[in-house]
């Protein structure tokens, strides 16, 4: 897949809600995985630490009430999206979190994503 077609079925499974499925056909094995300083998870490399991410975001999310995903611009490897999601956390009241995705693509494969936004106080 190229760099576009890698970003469009990203962008189709996210919004149906379908991470793991994404991480499974289009990561690399090797992936790197960066969220801004004060978020729970700062860097993850590897798709084991990939997985006890996801597994770590779901331990703390209580419900997602709504997912948003723009479409991705792309630029020769890269590519990037708009999310905006609406979750509660457990113990904690319902929250916005609107966030920058940007990736990167290497022979068909996400090398690398990194996430942009204002971590919540936790």
């Amino acid at each position: 897949m190229n760099t576009n077609e890698v970003a469009q079925k990203l962008v189709e499974l996210c919004r149906k809600g379908q991470y793991t499925e994404a991480q499974a056909e289009l990561y690399s094995p090797d992936i790197v995985s960066i969220e801004p300083a004060g978020s729970p998870m700062e860097r993850a490399e590897g798709m084991e630490a990939i997985k006890a991410k996801a597994q770590q975001w779901e331990n703390m999310v209580e419900e997602v009430h709504s997912n948003e995903i723009s479409e991705p611009v792309v630029a020769e490897n890269f590519f990037s999206f708009a999310m905006k999601s609406v979750v509660t956390f457990k113990g904690m009241r319902k929250q916005t979190i609107e966030e920058i995705c940007v990736y990167e693509v290497k022979d068909g494969k996400v090398v690398k994503e990194q996430f942009f936004f204002t971590p919540a106080p936790m």
